[in-house]
C-alpha cells in the first residue's frame, strides 16, 4: 500500500482547528497525531502550516454525460472538481437519455468508474410514469431520487398529483427536489413575452421564475414530506420566503426535511445581471440582495444545511443568446471552495463552518460511508489550501470543458494546493496524477 504523510498541517475538523500530522495508507487515514515519523510514509508533503480540510462533497452537479458531452463530461468536470477541492460529487439525471431506468443509471456508474478523478454517485430520476423503476433503486449504493417539480429536460417534469403522492409515500430513501411551480412560471413567461416580445431583458428572469413560483412548489413538497414522513432535501433555495419552511433546532441527523444553498445564490444578486447577463442565468433565478443575505444567514444559523454548486455547464455559444434561447446553468465546481474561503476572508463565515456545510453535513445528510471527516479509519479525502495565495480566474486556468466561468476576472485569496481522493494524490501544485480513479460512494442506510 502506498502511504502519504502530510506534516506541519493545520487540520480543520468537527468545529476545531489544530496543528497535526496526518498519515494516509492505501485508501484510508491511518493516523492523526501531533508528530508522525517520516519513515512511516513513502511520500511526505510538508504543508508548512497550511490548512488541511476534508474534501468537499458537492451534492448537486450536472456533468452532462451521456448525451450532452459537447458541453462537459464526467472526466473533464471531475478534473475541475478535484482542482477546486471537491473530492466527491452527486450527479443529476437530466442527461440524454434521462436516467429513468436502473440500466441507464448503472451505465453512468460504469462511465465514472473508468473516467472520474473524484468519488461519485448518481441520482435516480423520477418521471410521471417510472415509479416501479424508482422503487428498485438500491438505497445503499445510490445517493437519492431526484424529482423535478418544475420545468426540466425531457420527460422529467413531475406534475402529476398521484405520482407525487406515490413518490413521497413509497420511496424509502432521500428525495431531492427542484422546486419551481410550472404553471406560475408559464403564466409569468407569457406576461413578459406580451410586454417585450422575444427581447425580454435578462433582469426579468427572477420575476419570471419568481418568489411565488419557488415558494408554491417548495411548500407543496414540504407538505407532502410531512404527510408521508418522507426524507426531503430541497435543492438550491433562492428566496428568503422559502426559509420559513425549514427549522434549525433539530440536529441534522434527525431532520427529515433539509435544504441546500448554492454558491451563485450566495455570491450574486439581481444587480449583477447588468454586468454578467445570461452568464448568471440559473433556475431557480438569482434574486434580490434581501434574498441573498437571508440565504447566507440561513447557512450560518443552520436553517440551510449544505452548500453546493448546481454546476451545470453550457458552451459560451449557447449562453450568448437572447433571454429565451440562452440555457440556464453555469460551471462552478472548480471555484466553490475558493469562493466560500473568500467569504471567510471577508469575515462573513468561519473556516470551521465552511467545512461543516461542504464536508460534514453532506456526509451526515446522505449517510455516506466513512467520508466527510478527518478521522482515523475514514477514507482519505483531503484538501490542502493556502488561505494567503491570491490568484485570478482566467480562461487559461479553468478546467471545465466549456472553458468559461461566471467568476472570470475574480481574484480569490485562497488556493487549493493539493487534493487527495481515496488515498491518491490526484492534484498537486497545478498538476494531475490520473493513475487512479475515484470510488463509488456507498451509504449506511
Amino acid at each position: 500500500m502506498k502511504s502519504i504523510l502530510i506534516t506541519n498541517a493545520q487540520l480543520v475538523n468537527e468545529g476545531k482547528c489544530f496543528s497535526s500530522d496526518i498519515l494516509v495508507k492505501g485508501q484510508y487515514i491511518e493516523k492523526i497525531a501531533g508528530k508522525i515519523n517520516a519513515e512511516e510514509a513513502d511520500h511526505v508533503v510538508d504543508v508548512q502550516g497550511k490548512f488541511v480540510l476534508p474534501g468537499a462533497i458537492d451534492d448537486q452537479v450536472h456533468f452532462r454525460e451521456p448525451g450532452l458531452t459537447h458541453k462537459a463530461n464526467i472526466y473533464t468536470e471531475s478534473r475541475a472538481a478535484v482542482a477546486g477541492g471537491v473530492t466527491s460529487f452527486m450527479e443529476m439525471p437530466n442527461t440524454v437519455p434521462n436516467t429513468l431506468t436502473q440500466k441507464l443509471l448503472e451505465q453512468k456508474y460504469e462511465i465514472a468508474k473508468n473516467t472520474s478523478l473524484a468519488n461519485y454517485s448518481f441520482f435516480m430520476g423520477a418521471s410521471n410514469d417510472n415509479i416501479e423503476e424508482v422503487l428498485r433503486t438500491p438505497k445503499d449504493k445510490v445517493c437519492g431520487v431526484k424529482v423535478f417539480m418544475g420545468s426540466s429536460t425531457g420527460n422529467m417534469l413531475v406534475d402529476n398529483e398521484q405520482t407525487l403522492e406515490n413518490l413521497f409515500s413509497r420511496v424509502p430513501m432521500l428525495i431531492a427536489t427542484h422546486c419551481e411551480d410550472e404553471a406560475t412560471v408559464r403564466k409569468n413567461t407569457e406576461e413578459y413575452r406580451r410586454k417585450y416580445g422575444e427581447d425580454v431583458p435578462i433582469s426579468c428572469h427572477p420575476l419570471i421564475r419568481s418568489e411565488e413560483a419557488c415558494y408554491k412548489s417548495s411548500s407543496m413538497a414540504v407538505a407532502l414530506a410531512k404527510k408521508h414522513g418522507a426524507q426531503l432535501h430541497i435543492l438550491h433555495i433562492s428566496t428568503a420566503k422559502e426559509l420559513s419552511l425549514f427549522e434549525n433546532k433539530t440536529p441534522l441527523a434527525d431532520k427529515k426535511i433539509t435544504a441546500e444553498a448554492c454558491i451563485h445564490h450566495m455570491w450574486f444578486n439581481d444587480t449583477d445581471y447588468d454586468k454578467k447577463g445570461t452568464l448568471i442565468k440559473w433556475n431557480p433565478a438569482v434574486k434580490t440582495k434581501h434574498d441573498q443575505e437571508a440565504i447566507f444567514q440561513a447557512v450560518l444559523d443552520g436553517t440551510i444545511d449544505v452548500v453546493a454548486t448546481d454546476h451545470a455547464p453550457h458552451t459560451l455559444e449557447e449562453k450568448n443568446n437572447n433571454y429565451f434561447n440562452a440555457p440556464s446553468g453555469g460551471p462552478l465546481v472548480q471555484h466553490s471552495l475558493p469562493a466560500m474561503l473568500e467569504f471567510h476572508h471577508q469575515g462573513k463565515i468561519s473556516i470551521e463552518k465552511i467545512v461543516e456545510k461542504m464536508c460534514h453535513n453532506p456526509a451526515i445528510l446522505f449517510d455516506i460511508e466513512k467520508r466527510g471527516y478527518l478521522r482515523e479509519g475514514y477514507f482519505a479525502d483531503l484538501v490542502v489550501v493556502d488561505t494567503d495565495n491570491p490568484w485570478t480566474v482566467t480562461r487559461e486556468n479553468i478546467y471545465a470543458k466549456c472553458g468559461w466561468s461566471p467568476f472570470e476576472g475574480q481574484q480569490f485569496s485562497s488556493k487549493v494546493l493539493h487534493t487527495i481522493v481515496s488515498g491518491h494524490l490526484v492534484y498537486s501544485d497545478g498538476k494531475f496524477d490520473e493513475g487512479q480513479k475515484g470510488e463509488r460512494l456507498l451509504f449506511s442506510r
